[in-house]
């Protein structure tokens, strides 16, 4: 289904404590965020026109932008109020939000003590990340040849643009062999997550078997299905996990705020079931961000 370029679409844009017309909500070329990543940014969904963790998503942003040495010109109250004004503006009922937080143009250079900090909002309807018929059944990833870089070298656990690159090479890899995704491994040859989930496996004796996240983000969606498994009994395990260890699990999936919780059916020669564990979990996911249970 053809969509419409996002430099076309219509509606207003939260920029820099305004609601701009989306079309007009320009920056220049010349901006340090485009030219050397100096950019952070967040991914919220809206369900029923209210935005899922709000607060939580914007704590991180806050956090990314520290780590980048970047001073937010707005505090965390303004951004929350800012997020919900431009949902409100857009009629979003269930959809994006897409906070970003750049340096702009004052100085072109590795140094940029001396540029503005920008942050706009913006937020669209939006559906399912992948096919929802893909979903049903259970996607398919390679494994990618890029692997997440060594945590002493990036600010790893932040969303910061640069370090998305690699998910996009991955990505593309990915589609270009028929696959839907592909799986990252750490810098020492451990699993690691998807270009944009977290990832779990279930084991033969019922257990959820997931990443520690030492050197990826520990996601929002990861964090809060480890609390819903746990409120239904079921064990998490949080370690290392080489790749040949796929072969002993039965069950795979993905989380994340665009993902939410997505069954995987194939990684690399590794083939898993969409076992009702997490059919399960996934229709408790669905009810706690629709606000059918408690938090």
């Amino acid at each position: 289904m053809e969509t419409i370029p996002y430099d076309k679409r219509s509606g207003k844009i939260w920029f820099n404590g305004n609601l701009v017309d989306w079309q007009e909500t320009k920056v220049h070329v010349l901006n340090h965020g485009l030219h050397y990543a100096s950019c952070v940014f967040e991914g919220e969904r809206v369900y029923d026109g209210e935005i899922f963790k709000l607060e939580e998503h914007t704590s991180r942003l806050f956090h990314s932008a520290k780590r980048m040495g970047m001073l937010m010109p707005y505090s965390e109250k303004e951004i929350n109020k800012a997020c919900k004004e431009i949902v409100g503006a857009q009629k979003i009922k269930n959809g994006y939000v897409r906070p970003i937080v750049w340096r702009g143009s004052e100085m072109m250079a590795i140094s940029a003590q001396k540029n503005k900090v920008h942050v706009a909002i913006a937020s669209w309807e939006w559906g399912s990340y992948f096919d929802p018929k893909l979903k049903l059944k259970g996607i398919k990833l390679n494994i990618s040849s890029w692997r997440r870089p060594s945590p002493n070298s990036v600010p790893w656990d932040t969303k910061a643009s640069g370090l998305y690159m690699i998910c996009t090479l991955s990505k593309h890899e990915a589609e270009s062999k028929g696959f839907t995704d592909s799986l990252m491994l750490d810098h020492e040859g451990n699993i690691a997550e998807a270009t944009g989930a977290n990832i779990f496996f279930k084991d033969k004796k019922g257990a959820l078997v997931t990443p520690i996240p030492d050197s990826f983000l520990d996601g929002i969606t990861r964090r809060c299905v480890i609390q819903l498994a746990k409120s239904k009994g079921i064990k998490i395990v949080e370690r290392k996990i080489k790749p040949d260890e796929m072969g002993n699990f039965v069950g795979c999936f993905l989380t994340g705020t665009a993902a939410e919780i997505t069954p995987v059916s194939q990684i690399d020669k590794f083939n898993f079931i969409v076992c009702d564990v997490i059919k399960s979990l996934s229709e408790n996911y669905q009810n706690l961000v629709r606000k059918k249970v408690a938090a």
